[in-house]
């Protein structure tokens, strides 16, 4: 049984996890959206740059459509996601967006791919999100605003929709590559953010800091841990494991922002951490293990 894939998109999704906590010492005045423009831009030109040098690229058979609908994908999750959280609060927004990811990949599976998720999946996942949906109760007053939590759902099905079509560019590419690309294009997309929102705040020696880890950490390597992972797990999967992000934001909101959790908010820690348990070491069936799927079937069509 090969751990590494699982294992790999796990750490991607706890340097995820260190966004939150690294975001807490930019000055107030920098918008999340231009954080999360920057980050793109940073990440994606840093892997383009290694999968340059190391030769790489090859845009002879490039997915040029999948591609794309990545890049869309992964621009509008970052207006979806910080607008759910500037409507709907960090609590509701992170938990609905990054918890219904997964419900949404597994669904797009079953449609598209006519792949049926396995019960080793939905255990997982059930007890993957309901953790979420008690790391809800912090203390704290939650404050749901119905616009913000359709921005919340709009979040998840986008980072679900950029993984599957992601996953389709890894079939043709390196992960370097493939993250390289599709991040760029992002950026580019959000670039007007640049424009829109002041970026004095990150002129600071403290805010370049921070930038560069999000970029470097929380970002380049990040992603090209979570794709190395994704190019050979199904696509539901790796969105699953992927929740180790509000587990980790959770444990680092109580280690050093000083942050307090409830009874109820530790025991969805507990079921968090189940859920990623069962999905990592759990027995796994023979359709998951079927790779490369979508070259194969472009072939095929072409034959």
């Amino acid at each position: 049984m090969n751990l590494l894939p699982f294992i790999s998109v796990l750490i991607g999704a706890i340097l995820w996890g260190t966004t939150g906590t690294a975001q807490s010492y930019l000055p107030e005045s920098v918008h999340p959206l231009t954080v999360g423009a920057l980050r793109l831009a940073g990440g994606g030109l840093i892997l383009l740059f290694v999968a340059v040098v190391l030769r790489q690229v090859n845009f002879g058979e490039w997915p040029w459509r999948a591609t794309l609908i990545a890049a869309v994908a992964m621009a509008l999750f970052q207006p979806f996601f910080f607008g759910s959280v500037r409507l709907t609060g960090v609590a509701v927004g992170t938990v609905t967006g990054i918890g219904s990811a997964p419900v949404f990949a597994g669904l797009i599976e079953w449609v598209v791919l006519k792949r049926r998720p396995t019960k080793r999946w939905a255990m997982a996942t059930v007890l993957a999100v309901a953790g979420c949906a008690l790391l809800l109760l912090t203390g704290d007053s939650l404050m749901v605003n119905p616009a913000g939590v359709l921005l919340a759902l709009g979040a998840g099905l986008t980072f679900a929709a950029y993984s599957m079509t992601s996953k389709i560019v890894l079939e043709f590419a390196k992960p370097a590559a493939s993250v390289g690309v599709i991040f760029t294009i992002s950026a580019l997309l959000l670039s007007p953010f640049f424009f829109i929102y002041p970026m004095d705040g990150l002129k600071s020696q403290e805010g370049i800091s921070v930038i560069v880890y999000i970029a470097i950490a929380a970002t380049a390597v990040a992603y090209l841990l979570f794709s190395s992972g994704l190019k050979e797990i199904p696509a539901a999967t790796a969105v699953t494991l992927s929740l180790a992000e509000p587990l980790t934001a959770a444990i680092l909101g109580v280690a050093i922002v000083g942050e307090e959790l409830n009874f109820f908010a530790w025991m969805g820690v507990g079921l968090l951490l189940a859920g990623l348990v069962v999905l990592t070491f759990g027995r796994r069936g023979a359709d998951e293990t079927k790779a490369p799927y979508f070259r194969k079937r472009i072939r095929e069509e072409k034959e």
